[in-house]
């Protein structure tokens, strides 16, 4: 199955549908995505926007999902900013913490006030 990202005029992801093989001739990227794309358009519209994403993000990065922007330099699909203190990492297109996470096997999560990562096990224990 192909997929397909609608774009608003911001370039972000507002729509992700799922194109069947034949409807883009059973074609690879990148020669299935402008028959899809006029696929998408026949059904949604031909003042729409589309790029075709990868379900296994083998082209653009990562896989497309709604609230994602689509960045015409780097050709690829970036998550939400989970955080303000996070950095792109420009390779892979994704969110880092300024700080890498302790592999200790416990579960932490991101404490933005003091830029760390905190012991889930120990948040709200008293």
């Amino acid at each position: 199955m192909a997929h397909f990202a609608q774009l608003n005029n911001q370039n972000m992801v507002i729509n992700v549908i799922v194109v069947n093989n034949a409807t883009v001739d059973n074609l690879s990227f990148p020669e299935s995505e402008p028959i899809g794309v006029e696929f998408c358009k026949f059904l949604y519209g031909i003042d729409t926007f589309w790029k075709q994403t990868s379900y296994s993000a083998s082209f653009r990065k990562n896989y497309a999902g709604i609230g994602y922007t689509y960045d015409n330099q780097k050709d690829a699909f970036i998550p939400p900013k989970p955080y303000a203190s996070w950095l792109l990492n420009e390779d892979t297109c994704l969110w880092e913490s300024p700080i890498p996470m302790p592999l200790d096997k416990k579960l932490y999560i991101w404490d933005e006030t003091t830029l760390s990562w905190a012991d889930k096990t120990l948040v709200g224990s008293n």
